[in-house]
């Protein structure tokens, strides 16, 4: 194991694949017999109504992220959905949430090559205000 998970979070919404081996049950019983503990946590899974960026103001996405920083307190975590590389769907902003409460987040792309996600620059705004000023447009 090269990068030693402990534990898998799929932040699928809906658990399952047209792939056998990504449907729940079978990822499941496999990551356990590899000694790797499976978590869904639904509240941060993808596809919300009104969009991702929106969704994160709700106590249910907070709710997830409560439990997967739980999760990651004593135990290295990773995060998984359907899509390979982070940039293409919501785990960029559990990325971002997660960086900007204070968590180093590694993106793997395969045994060889990570990378620590960056914030955005400081001339830029924080994911929490680009949220709120999306808000206060929309009204």
């Amino acid at each position: 194991m090269a990068y030693k998970i402990e534990v898998i979070a799929d932040v699928r919404r809906f658990p399952t694949s047209r792939h056998r081996h990504f449907k729940q049950e079978v990822l499941k019983e496999t990551l356990n017999r590899c000694g790797i503990e499976y978590n869904h946590i639904i509240e941060l899974g993808g596809y919300r109504t009104g969009g991702y960026r929106q969704y994160m103001r709700t106590e249910d996405f907070e709710k997830g992220l409560l439990r997967l920083e739980q999760l990651a307190a004593s135990r290295r975590v990773a995060i998984m959905c359907a899509e390979l590389l982070f940039f293409r769907c919501h785990r960029r902003f559990i990325a971002d949430a997660l960086t900007e409460r204070g968590h180093t987040v590694i993106h793997i792309i395969d045994e060889q090559r990570s990378y620590e996600h960056k914030r955005r620059n400081d001339k830029q705004k924080s994911l929490y205000e680009a949220i709120e000023d999306y808000s206060i447009s929309e009204k």
